[in-house]
């Protein structure tokens, strides 16, 4: 990975730059409101803890407004259905799981896990039956997450999960989250790789001096490199115990990150020097709910390394855990305020500087798709407030 910007990322930061969330002058209309952006659907994305949908139950799930029912037949297999009945459009999560199939708690239709309609208990012999059911997505599940592609299911198959060594590995130890934040998504992506932020966590991880050694970026990721150094005040053990010489008891050595928005996911790692695998390593995804996506559940897997001594791990578990919901809490305050602007002002007046974050937000532009009902959003938004000259 490049030490040093390159010239390519010079010139398209300046391109880029004219537009609306990279400067105070809104009249430009040249580049598009990143907040206006939708999620592509062509890729995999969690929606349930794997824990949450039990056998023989139903699990109400959403995908950027998209209502979806998923269900454990009596086989073990999880099935994922467009959330309505075909007959009168109750939710089908308000069903009954019989075996692998699905009835409505309505009028009893059947459903089985490809859509299709097995049974409508009283049609009379020989009446026609609907011809379509109601849409199936396909679905996985894996490191404990139920996945469902809500995009085009012909590509389902040439796309890959995310490839995560860390969840297998005897060596280490998951922590599941499981979360919803009040903003766009890409306020998230921003904010874990913006590590300029680390003022907001003061309270928890003390002064903490983040340094950009650098970074690249491509079509479809920005990968960035910090190195961090305690400055004083009182670090908090949980952190501690997250760094390359704590957990893992290593040798001490800089505290070097990574992280990466490879869309459309995110991961954050900390390598130690000539390991093989990382001392604790964190993906994150972020699934809008609503059709606006101004609403976000963020599903996160952090990876950590075990420590050499038995049973350490467990005594240092809920340290870790309390250590990572404080720092999520506070990030989720400041995103969610964001959020909250953009709502008051109708468009995004970001004066932002920071070179890596104007990339990364290129690449979520690119990436994306028009949202389904920007014209309903549209006439939701007030009308954008006029600021007298200075």
């Amino acid at each position: 990975m490049s030490e040093t910007l390159s010239a390519k990322n010079e010139t398209e930061r300046a391109g880029s730059a004219a537009g609306p969330d990279h400067s105070h002058d809104h009249s430009s209309g040249s580049v598009t409101d990143l907040r206006r952006t939708g999620i592509n659907p062509n890729f995999w994305y969690p929606i349930a803890v794997s824990g949450s949908v039990r056998k023989q139950k139903t699990f109400a799930a959403t995908f950027a407004g998209e209502r979806i029912v998923l269900y454990r037949g009596e086989s073990g297999t999880v099935h994922a259905l467009e959330d309505r009945c075909a007959h009168r459009q109750v939710p089908l999560s308000m069903g009954v799981v019989e075996g692998d199939t699905l009835r409505c708690c309505y009028h009893a239709w059947a459903y089985r896990g490809n859509g299709r309609i097995s049974q409508i208990p009283y049609l009379p012999r020989g009446a026609a039956r609907p011809p379509r059911g109601v849409r199936a997505y396909p679905v996985r599940e894996a490191y404990g997450l139920v996945f469902v592609f809500p995009g085009d299911p012909q590509n389902a198959t040439g796309a890959a999960l995310p490839e995560l060594p860390e969840f297998d590995s005897a060596k280490h130890k998951t922590m599941t989250f499981s979360r919803t934040v009040r903003c766009h998504y890409s306020f998230m992506h921003e904010n874990l790789l913006d590590m300029n932020h680390q003022f907001l966590h003061r309270g928890v991880v003390g002064r903490i001096q983040p340094t950009l050694l650098g970074y690249d970026t491509g079509p479809d990721f920005v990968e960035a490199r910090y190195l961090f150094t305690h400055a004083g005040g009182k670090k908090n053990r949980g952190a501690g115990l997250l760094a390359a010489q704590g957990v893992g008891g290593g040798t001490a050595s800089p505290d070097v990150i990574t992280i990466r928005t490879c869309y459309p996911y995110q991961t954050l790692q900390l390598v130690p020097k000539n390991a093989d695998l990382p001392a604790f390593s964190l993906w994150v995804a972020y699934v809008p709910e609503d059709a606006e996506q101004r609403t976000n559940h963020v599903y996160g897997l952090l990876m950590i390394e075990k420590p050499p001594i038995p049973g350490a791990i467990h005594l240092a578990w809920p340290l870790i855990r309390r250590f990572t919901e404080r720092v999520f809490a506070e990030d989720r305050t400041a995103v969610e305020a964001e959020q909250r602007a953009w709502d008051e002002q109708g468009e995004d007046w970001n004066s932002e500087v920071f070179p890596l974050i104007l990339d990364v937000r290129h690449v979520l532009r690119t990436n994306g798709v028009p949202l389904r009902r920007e014209s309903a959003l549209s006439d939701a938004q007030p009308a954008p407030v006029t600021r007298g000259s200075a």
